[in-house]
């Protein structure tokens, strides 16, 4: 009898002809992610069957972590004998420890001589007979008991656990994520790379205002998000020279739209390089000045790229929630602040005018500058070596 990991697809039964790139490629980040482990990895049309002799807590735990994968189960292999079926269900009812149970059964293989009732009622009573205190219970059993009768064994299994679903990383491409340090941009991303998109970040720094240590802080959370994406670039930008020059000629009010217009222009470019299909970044409608949806339009009109905002609806404390559980918060809170930070404005403009940004930048020489920002942009790898 051969155990393991079953992992069942989610969202994947959706892909059609494009289903077996999706399971290749979930294939390869279950085997990263496993890495350390010795394991036998299989896989078919409709499961990943992770062979190990005994399963560590350790190994569940990181495939918890891997998007694409909607559910996990401990299984156990048997031959499609009815004698063997039997003893393995009654081996995965007793290690999940549940006192009623039900019987349920697949039938992928149409040869098999009983249909899923008759082998979900003679496994039931098998049990009943072998444990007098169990009892079944069809609604809501403790212990849900799943037999898979397939080509070329059964798998019996009890024991599930709801993983982080989604599609497999890097699936759907490739997006850079405005990094700042803060609470909001490490969920934003952990928000991603859970649906399957990889990332590379972007960072601007403005030296000396800002410190060493507001760049640490951000490659301190990005080897937090390594759990889920095992190699992370994140590109830190000198932006001091240009801020400068933004502040002095756009005054208090449209200093920080400015600013973020700017920001925008710059991560365009570095994405269009990087070969990112779309920005990303944590802002909530509304958290602050530039988060308006008048900001956003006024922000927004410098690019054409895509801009993607999962927290775009998420209450603040339910971002703080998401940080305490992946592990990012008490990072976020170290007390190094970055550029936007440093140079907050007294009163700024809620509701910007196009016309006015445009205005404003008129003043400033900052094509050149901007493209010095980019070329000069040091990269950090994040996680270890590259694939």
């Amino acid at each position: 009898m051969k155990k393991g990991i079953l992992i069942h697809f989610g969202e994947l039964s959706t892909k059609g002809k494009n289903r077996d790139d999706f399971i290749e490629a979930l294939a390869r980040n279950v085997h990263h992610a496993l890495a350390g482990f010795s394991t036998e990895i299989k896989r078919d049309h409709d499961h990943i069957r992770v062979y190990m002799d005994e399963v560590p807590e350790e190994a569940i735990s990181r495939l918890l972590e891997v998007s694409g994968i909607a559910r996990l189960s401990v299984f156990y292999e048997c031959p499609k004998e009815m004698e063997e079926i039997r003893a393995t269900a009654l081996l995965a009812y007793k290690e999940d420890g549940g006192k009623t149970f039900k019987v349920e059964t697949a039938r992928s293989d149409k040869s098999f001589p009983l249909d899923s009732y008759a082998v979900s009622r003679d496994v039931g009573g098998y049990i009943l007979r072998n444990v007098p205190e169990s009892s079944v219970d069809v609604h809501e059993p403790e212990t849900r008991i799943r037999i898979i009768l397939a080509r070329p064994a059964a798998y019996v299994y009890a024991r599930t656990i709801r993983a982080a679903g989604g599609y497999p990383l890097g699936t759907l491409g490739k997006a850079l994520m405005l990094l700042s340090g803060g609470i909001d941009s490490p969920v934003a991303s952990y928000a991603l790379l859970k649906r399957g998109i990889a990332l590379e970040g972007i960072h601007f720094a403005a030296p000396p205002y800002t410190s060493e240590e507001a760049v640490n802080k951000v490659k301190d959370l990005l080897e937090v998000l390594t759990r889920y994406q095992r190699t992370i670039k994140l590109h830190v930008v000198n932006f001091t020279k240009l801020q400068l020059a933004i502040y002095k000629e756009a005054g208090d009010p449209y200093a920080i739209t400015i600013m973020r217009r700017m920001m925008l222009r710059i991560a365009e470019k570095m994405a269009r390089k990087r070969g990112c299909l779309a920005l990303a970044s944590g802002e909530s409608i509304g958290q602050v000045a530039s988060q308006t949806l008048q900001s956003m339009v006024a922000i927004n009109a410098v690019t054409s790229y895509p801009i993607i905002r999962p927290l775009a609806a998420i209450d603040k404390n339910e971002t703080i929630e998401i940080a305490r559980k992946i592990g990012t918060y008490e990072i976020s809170i170290r007390p190094f602040e970055d550029c936007c930070t440093i140079f907050t404005p007294r009163h700024p403009v809620t509701r910007p005018k196009i016309a006015i940004c445009e205005e404003i930048e008129a003043k400033i020489a900052y094509e050149e500058m901007i493209e010095e920002c980019v070329k000069e942009a040091t990269t950090i790898l994040v996680g270890g070596e590259e694939d």
